[in-house]
């Protein structure tokens, strides 16, 4: 396990190092914004970490319904903890790159208001497990909300496809108009992929944590009984 960790460890610094390296050296700097643009190569990534997350939260709420094993609990709580994270600086990263887009921070459209809806989703998951002491009972209820609260995710992405919004579309896959310079297109990706490697790390000692937390709570219920 160690040895996975240092692994990720080892991986995740490389590729953010060479991210940041194409980010200000090798993507070049759109016309119409100018350098506020580069937002993108953090905003977009982090909505993907915040859709993977909440996905790692709903596969566990299953498999904790189904097994009934207390490791799929862990695994969907510390995820849900790392994606507010990651959805939070959406959140963050948003307004500051639509001020000086349109000219205005925020605005409730399609986009913006079903990604607020989501992390509010999250954030309820969070205070739900806050407000429960029986563990059963608290792991069933939280299960059932991540896995119910994973419907708004497709709601999210394809809320620019639905809607006519403000919020662009989406500029792969998002229709005949949308498309990338080859440039940012590889910076994209391999942002993407260090995202995606931070995240794993995160989880793995976010759970690592939990369990811990869980031994030290066995330990003290044996030395209380004792």
């Amino acid at each position: 396990m160690k040895r996975l960790y240092y692994t990720l460890f080892g991986a995740a610094f490389v590729i953010m190092i060479l991210s940041i390296l194409l980010i200000f050296l090798y993507a070049p700097v759109e016309r119409t914004m100018g350098i506020v643009q580069k937002i993108f190569y953090f905003h977009v990534p982090s909505a993907w970490i915040s859709f993977l997350a909440f996905f790692v939260v709903f596969a566990a709420g299953i498999l904790y319904l189904i097994k009934k094993d207390r490791y799929w609990d862990i695994v969907g709580y510390a995820s849900a903890e790392v994606g507010i994270v990651f959805c939070s600086l959406v959140l963050i990263t948003g307004p500051i790159w639509a001020q000086k887009a349109w000219g205005v921070a925020w605005t409730w459209d399609a986009r913006l208001t079903s990604f607020t809806v989501l992390w509010l989703i999250y954030c309820g998951y969070l205070m739900l497990r806050n407000t429960i002491d029986n563990e059963g009972k608290r792991a069933g209820m939280s299960a059932v909300v991540g896995i119910v609260g994973f419907i708004n995710v497709p709601l999210v992405y394809m809320s620019t496809r639905w809607w006519r919004t403000q919020h662009p579309q989406a500029v792969i896959g998002g229709g005949e108009s949308s498309g990338l310079d080859f440039r940012m297109f590889v910076t994209l990706m391999v942002c993407l992929a260090a995202f995606t490697i931070l995240f794993l790390l995160i989880l793995k000692i976010r759970i690592g944590l939990e369990k811990a937390r869980e031994e030290l709570k066995y330990m003290y219920r044996q030395i209380d009984s004792g």
